[in-house]
């Protein structure tokens, strides 16, 4: 079998297409000190700059070794873009969303008017750029975001379960609102130089909603913004939070490539649960990645890739205490795994 750059080879199994081996690659968030300290670009001057993004990217390539570029490192520059209050974190912490901008419909009417060129979100954008024109020839250029239900609850902030339960008319005027800004920026994204698009809605969890819900308030709005990216080769993985194992066939109506599941779900099981999706995961990034050692980090993941995932990577956002040496085992059981 040809060897392949790792752009290719990622686009292949994504698809499901032979390949000459398993990309080493990782879907959620990928910053960490040691990182920062290397390549001299630190949270939270990253989450706001646009070349200190890029910068500390691209470290997740040279410094740790994957063969793919991932940003941005949060899922607040949305929010911030609608108006909520965010908390900028600090070198090890990740910003959070402390105010919310919508409690009803005329509320969410102020918000129509926005443009993808202001706020942190144009400094992703900007970044994308950036990694694309110096790696996009080879490597896989991963633009993240927060999905429209997680979204829709930061705008909306506390009251949006209650919302939710109640069948308030904010509801789908909030999901269509926010789904059609991710098909916005995803699109800018892709033509910014994104080829892959990961969809990150941790509040959509099977665990908070159940099947139900997530039937009828997420997979619409997910959909959209996969259709979209269909219409353009690229290809997304949707990432939801918590012991998704349940819900997998419902998250995979959404038609993404592939599922990223964290590390309460079973992996021979969630392989089971699907019939076309590829399920990627799901090494727990805080006891074996941060607390581990490269040997338990290798035992996890022969476990993983024994019980069939599809792509071998991180169960959540990594750690920013996360040794490098951790990431780099990881990488290199991915690495030597041919299908």
């Amino acid at each position: 079998m040809a060897d392949y750059t790792p752009k290719e080879r990622l686009y292949r199994a994504l698809r499901k297409q032979p390949v000459d081996r398993m990309p080493a690659v990782c879907f959620t968030q990928t910053g960490t000190v040691e990182q920062m300290e290397a390549c001299g670009a630190f949270w939270p001057e990253a989450h706001e700059d646009a070349q200190k993004m890029a910068t500390l990217a691209e470290a997740g390539h040279t410094v740790v070794g994957f063969e793919a570029i991932r940003l941005p490192f949060d899922i607040t520059a949305e929010a911030e873009l609608f108006g909520c209050g965010i908390k900028a974190g600090t070198k090890e912490q990740q910003p959070s969303v402390i105010k919310h901008s919508v409690s009803t419909l005329e509320d969410l009417e102020k918000l129509r008017e926005y443009t993808l060129d202001e706020g942190r979100v144009s400094k992703v954008l900007e970044a994308v750029k950036i990694v694309a024109e110096k790696y996009g020839s080879e490597l896989p250029i991963i633009g993240s975001m927060i999905g429209p239900f997680s979204l829709a609850q930061h705008i909306n902030g506390d009251a949006w379960f209650g919302n939710l339960f109640t069948g308030s008319e904010i509801v789908p005027a909030l999901l269509e609102f926010c789904s059609d800004f991710n098909v916005a920026y995803a699109k800018a994204m892709v033509a910014n130089g994104a080829d892959t698009i990961a969809i990150i809605d941790p509040t959509a969890s099977y665990e908070l909603i159940g099947g139900e819900f997530y039937d009828k308030y997420a997979v619409p709005y997910q959909k959209k913004i996969v259709d979209a990216m269909k219409e353009l080769d690229v290809a997304t993985v949707l990432h939801i939070c918590g012991n998704t194992t349940n819900g997998l066939a419902i998250m995979e109506k959404t038609g993404v490539e592939a599922i990223s599941v964290d590390q309460k779900v079973d992996m021979a099981t969630a392989v089971g649960n699907v019939e076309n999706a590829l399920i990627v995961g799901n090494i727990d990034p805080v006891a074996v990645l941060w607390n581990g050692t490269p040997e338990t980090v290798e035992e996890a993941c022969k476990k993983v890739l024994d019980a069939g995932v599809g792509l071998l990577t991180i169960g959540c956002g990594t750690v920013s205490m996360t040794p490098t040496v951790n990431l780099q085992k990881m990488i290199e059981c991915a690495k030597n795994f041919t299908y």
